[in-house]
């Protein structure tokens, strides 16, 4: 397997294939299993390839404390304790195996960011195809190395990583048995600006630590997703909604599935446009190599007599002599008589 592709259920990845769609359920179940069901299948029905979840519990992420430090200031949680997000926000585990077996029954990868040990070891048991790092775990180099050691494709969302960082994340994973592995560039604002991603730094993500790389985006419209394929993103992750009207801790920068069908149709039209380096005609441009200029006579001319500049042009269409030649038929003397306005040929001339 290239370092450069990764293989989730028989799909390849990299950048030669067409973008890997994961939409992101995240907290936009809103507690409700029905509904949870309900976004797998529109994600499905939207053209995504992957369904991802996250797996912890409040007890598993933070601690039960009221202290500063787990106070969130500021953004869309302002005021929240971090126990009370999470206690709201997680997936309960007991949910999992009937959204996997589900998942798998109607034909759309599920897999599951992990956020310490125990999960890594219960996504294990449900026989999970792929693992993905959050951001903020980014620096766990402890929980990287348990999941590589699964042998499982591995995704690291950069968020808030500096570069030092992200290398001590893949040097890890890669000690540790993980071949297949893919950076996601991401802006860990919720939503994130546009003109805070830099996507310029995909290429040098590639080519820095020889990986897949894509796009965590959390902007709130597709541009930037979108604008990321043309620098070789070969993963686009959104978060995901059935409706933004709904609530719910992650709804305000997450797509709806008229926008997720969007994406997912663009991101591909994207890719297919990038094509590789090409000087040759392309197929749609054959019908119209006729209407090229080329060279024109402006009179009814006889025989023997010396071409001169004025009694030819460079017009349109194309079925003369090349522009290009209109020097060299300069006092050329017709060896045939010719007609105004037909084309100039190579066999008029001695």
């Amino acid at each position: 397997m290239e370092s450069t592709q990764l293989n989730i259920k028989g799909t390849l990845i990299s950048k030669n294939c067409p973008p890997y769609i994961i939409a992101e359920m995240s907290a936009n179940h809103n507690g409700s299993i029905e509904r949870a069901i309900k976004i797998i299948e529109s994600a499905k029905k939207c053209g995504a390839d992957a369904i991802k979840i996250q797996t912890y519990t409040p007890d598993t992420i933070t601690l039960n404390s009221t202290k500063e430090d787990f106070i969130i200031s500021g953004g869309l949680w302002d005021g929240r304790s971090l126990y009370d997000l999470y206690k709201e926000a997680h997936l309960p585990w007991e949910w999992h195996k009937e959204l996997f077996n589900f998942a798998n029954e109607i034909g759309i990868t599920i897999f599951s960011s992990p956020f310490d040990f125990s999960a890594v070891d219960f996504l294990e048991s449900l026989d999970a195809p792929a693992y993905k790092v959050a951001s903020f775990e980014a620096t766990d180099i402890p929980l990287i190395e348990y999941i590589a050691s699964t042998k499982k494709p591995m995704i690291i969302s950069t968020g808030m990583a500096n570069y030092e960082e992200i290398g001590e994340a893949v040097d890890a994973a890669r000690k540790q048995g993980c071949s297949q592995l893919a950076l996601l560039h991401c802006v860990s604002g919720y939503p994130a600006p546009h003109g805070d991603y830099n996507l310029k730094t995909l290429e040098d993500i590639e080519r820095s630590f020889d990986v897949v790389t894509g796009l965590s985006d959390h902007t709130v419209n597709n541009v930037t997703a979108i604008a990321s394929i043309s620098l070789g993103a070969a993963i686009i992750e959104k978060h995901f909604t059935l409706s933004r009207s709904d609530g719910g801790a992650d709804s305000a920068f997450s797509l709806e599935p008229d926008e997720l069908t969007n994406l997912c149709r663009d991101a591909k039209i994207a890719w297919e446009a990038n094509g590789s380096i090409n000087y040759d005609k392309k197929p749609s441009e054959i019908p119209n190599i006729k209407f090229r200029r080329s060279l024109y006579y402006l009179r009814d001319i006889s025989k023997g007599t010396k071409i001169a500049s004025e009694d030819f042009r460079s017009v349109r269409p194309g079925y003369g002599l090349h522009p290009k030649l209109a020097k060299e038929i300069i006092g050329k003397t017709l060896c045939n008589d010719v007609n105004k306005h037909t084309p100039v040929r190579k066999e008029d001339f001695k």
